[in-house]
Formats: C-alpha cells, sequence, structure tokens
C-alpha cells in the first residue's frame, strides 16, 4: 500500500454501535458494558488482544495501517518495531478501553474492526498513532466514520516529518498489506 494513496469516494454517515451484541462473542459481550474492553496484548501496532465480557479477541484499529513486524516469510519493515512499541506505551497491557464499530464487524482475517479510546482519558488512539508519525491513514470503505480526520493527520505529520515520515524515506514509504 502507497501512503499518500488517493481517498476514492465521499464519506457515509454512519450509526456507531457498541460490539456488543455482534458477532461470535456476543453472549460474552453482552455481560460487559457496551464496547468496554481490556488490554491482553499488543499484538503490533495496529492491532490488538482484548479481553470483552469473557472473552478474548484481536482488534483491528480501523482507518490506519502500521508497517509489519509478523508478516510470514517478510522481513519486519522499517518502522514496524517502532509502531509496536508506541502502541503498547499508549495502550500498555491492562488498559481499559471503549470500542467503536464501523459498518464491518470483522475483517477477512475474523479480527474485530473497531475504533479505540482509551477508557480513562477518551483518548482517540487510532487517530494518535497517526498524528505521531507511528501509522499511516488507510481508508478500507465503508469503514469511514473518521476518515476526514485520520487523512488530515496523516498528512500534517508527513509534512511535520514525524515518525516513519522521517525515518523510511518519507512519502514514498510502502509497506506490505
Amino acid at each position: 500500500m502507497r501512503f499518500d494513496r488517493a481517498i476514492t469516494g465521499g464519506l457515509v454517515a454512519l450509526a456507531l454501535a457498541a460490539l456488543s451484541g455482534c458477532g461470535p462473542s456476543a453472549g460474552a459481550a453482552r455481560q460487559a458494558a457496551p464496547g468496554a474492553a481490556v488490554v491482553t496484548k499488543v499484538i503490533d501496532g495496529d492491532t490488538l488482544a482484548v479481553k470483552i465480557g469473557g472473552g478474548t479477541e484481536h482488534v483491528r484499529l480501523i482507518g490506519i495501517d502500521t508497517p509489519e513486524t509478523h508478516k510470514p516469510n517478510t522481513p519486519v519493515e522499517c518502522f514496524g518495531v517502532e509502531a509496536t512499541k508506541a502502541l503498547t506505551r499508549l495502550v500498555p497491557t491492562g488498559t481499559p478501553l471503549r470500542l467503536e464499530r464501523d459498518a464491518e464487524l470483522r475483517d477477512r482475517y475474523g479480527r474485530l474492526l473497531a475504533y479505540v479510546y482509551r477508557a480513562k482519558d477518551g483518548l482517540f488512539v487510532n487517530l494518535e498513532m497517526v498524528k505521531t508519525g507511528f501509522a499511516a491513514a488507510y481508508t478500507y470503505p465503508p469503514n469511514v466514520a473518521h476518515t476526514t480526520d485520520i487523512v488530515a493527520a496523516a498528512g500534517q505529520a508527513r509534512d511535520a516529518g514525524r515518525g516513519l515520515w522521517s525515518a523510511c524515506g518519507g512519502g514514498h514509504v510502502t509497506f506490505a498489506m
């Protein structure tokens, strides 16, 4: 994927719903507060393992992409380790979260798709990763509720040379999806 690829199509007005009540973990999730989760592990810069209800789920942060660190048969990509460490600093193990979904519940790998917020202060984690240069904007319609803010933050990070934008070749940075 190219970091600076054009965003096509207009924004769709979407009603965000809590993750509870949807998908295979619905029974367990209904026992917790809507969208409430706790970090059990940071997988990489854009994926978390969380306890939600009585189960554990992998959560893919919507609207962002970070360099790969665990893709089979590929080397660790530029700034992948740093992105993972940044997400770990933002939401270490044990951090309570609020998860919000967009149009699709899961990705092709079965991970929950979510906008992630720290419960204690409401920090929008997906956006913070982009603002600080540890992630690029990655729009995957129909999940576009925060596209405008995320793309704007990515442009500002790129223009300021933050994080991966200075370490990995600026606007010409690519990594595998």
